[in-house]
């Protein structure tokens, strides 16, 4: 019986929080933080978007590519060319927002964001996935995020944006942060990537 207690004991704590691991990023390889207004930086200067936050806590070179307004069909349309551009070695996706604003089908943001991983995959270049909250006034990151993460077994961040966007002293609108909730952005960006191996 103590037996299987202290089974079920070290089953439940490996599973909760256990991030899957991607290979550590060398000081001189790149990360590229691909999406829309959020990974621009709309509301903040650009010196206090996320990528450049980021770039600054984890030591190493962070390529803000985010496009104001994108929808994941147009971010699957500019990936190649990104890539291309930048050869990077991780490439965090924060995409889905504009999709969820315009009433985009979730089948087809879901089809959008697994080309988008599959293609990266497909190059041999890690993937992080950030969760965007559904436009509401009591939400939380869509479902279809965390379960594509899962799918794929790559690391997933589904609680910062929310937790920003329910803060008004993080917010510079209402659906876009500030420097402060940009920082708090990177800062869980951080976290996930040193808890993944990345860095």
């Amino acid at each position: 019986m103590r037996v299987a207690v202290a089974a079920t004991a070290l089953l439940l704590a490996g599973c909760g929080d256990r991030v899957p691991r991607v290979p550590a990023v060398g000081p001189n390889e790149v990360i590229v933080a691909f999406g829309d207004s959020l990974t621009y930086g709309t509301g903040a200067a650009e010196s206090e978007s996320y990528p450049a936050v980021l770039a600054q806590l984890i030591g190493r070179k962070v390529v803000r590519a985010g496009v104001p307004g994108e929808v994941t069909a147009q971010g699957l349309a500019r990936l190649e060319q990104v890539i291309e551009a930048h050869r990077p070695a991780l490439m965090i996706v924060c995409l889905g927002g504009n999709d969820m604003l315009r009433r985009v089908g979730e089948a087809q943001i879901r089809s959008n964001l697994r080309q988008i991983i599959t293609t990266l995959r497909g190059r041999g270049i890690s993937v992080v996935l950030i969760g965007v909250p559904r436009p509401a006034l009591l939400t939380s990151a869509a479902a279809f995020y965390g379960e594509l993460a899962k799918e794929y077994r790559i690391p997933y961040e589904g609680k910062v944006l929310n937790d920003v966007m329910h803060q008004l002293d993080l917010k510079a609108d209402p659906i876009h942060p500030n420097a402060k909730g940009y920082r708090r952005m990177a800062e869980a960006i951080a976290q996930l990537l040193k808890q993944a191996g990345a860095i």
